[in-house]
């Protein structure tokens, strides 16, 4: 498990976003043989996605043939609704590159059998060849995806009733109306995003210290989800300085202590244009 920390929320971005970067290019995908990317929504992927748009500008890098898969949807938001991670990853992404949307997958929470959508979706994972670099973010009690405490470790896609603290964080969007924020999700599971060959989470702010803390020092443990990604063997986390508030001053001291060795991951930053 690697932990990386940058000075602030900026810099965390910019390092993933050149992670990811690298990853794709160096994997030279093409027609036949695409690199599968698992993606969050949120404000803390914005900074990221942000970036790999400015890259995708300036030639740096081509999504053409990049698959991705959307951690999660709302159960019964419209596919045009504004706060839908539909709508957030084609407004704040998709539609600013140049990916084929045909290989974007997202979760439909709006079909008439939920399950039958969440086994398609495993399906979908599995046909592409399982996801080579898998993003994500977690929620101040530590979910990842809607994989809210007390949830499997080993969950695959499903449908989850979601949390009222995940309620209560979500209700910013939609007007601090608690009435108008959907209450069931279709999302990946633990085990869904373990399969990956690779994962990144990105943790900043301090309202997400705690969670960092248990985590990276305190046991696997199923109220706090993100900490099963212990026990992945290719475990990235990136994050800010607030983030690790709760961390110790050693804990700290020991991962700042390997950023040489970590920044080697994304310097050189590659890009096709040298290819």
């Amino acid at each position: 498990m690697r932990l990386v920390i940058l000075d602030d929320y900026d810099l965390s971005s910019e390092w993933a976003a050149k992670y990811i970067r690298n990853k794709i290019i160096q994997f030279q995908p093409s027609a036949d043989r695409c690199f599968t990317l698992g993606l969050p929504t949120g404000s803390t992927p914005y900074g990221c996605y942000q970036k790999l748009i400015e890259y995708y500008r300036n030639g740096d890098i081509s999504f053409k043939y990049v698959k991705t898969f959307n951690m999660d949807e709302y159960v019964g938001l419209p596919r045009a609704h504004p706060e839908s991670y539909h709508s957030y990853m084609w407004n704040n992404f998709f539609k600013h590159i140049d990916i084929d949307p045909a290989n974007a997958h997202i979760l439909d929470g709006n079909v008439d059998d939920l399950e039958a959508e969440c086994q398609a979706f495993e399906q979908q994972i599995t046909k592409a060849g399982g996801i080579e670099l898998f993003v994500g973010g977690i929620g101040p009690d530590g979910h990842i995806a809607f994989n809210e405490p007390g949830s499997s470790l080993v969950s695959r896609t499903r449908v989850k009733t979601l949390a009222k603290d995940t309620i209560v964080a979500n209700a910013r969007f939609f007007g601090n109306d608690l009435s108008k924020v959907p209450t069931m999700a279709l999302t990946v599971g633990v085990g869904t995003v373990m399969a990956a060959k690779e994962v990144m989470i990105l943790i900043t702010g301090a309202h997400k210290a705690f969670a960092l803390y248990k985590a990276i020092e305190e046991g696997v443990n199923h109220m706090w989800t993100v900490s099963a990604f212990q026990q992945h063997p290719r475990t990235i986390f990136v994050c800010d300085e607030d983030a690790t508030l709760e961390l110790r001053v050693k804990t700290v001291k020991y991962f700042k202590g390997l950023m040489h060795v970590h920044n080697k991951l994304v310097d050189p930053v590659l890009s096709i244009k040298d290819q």
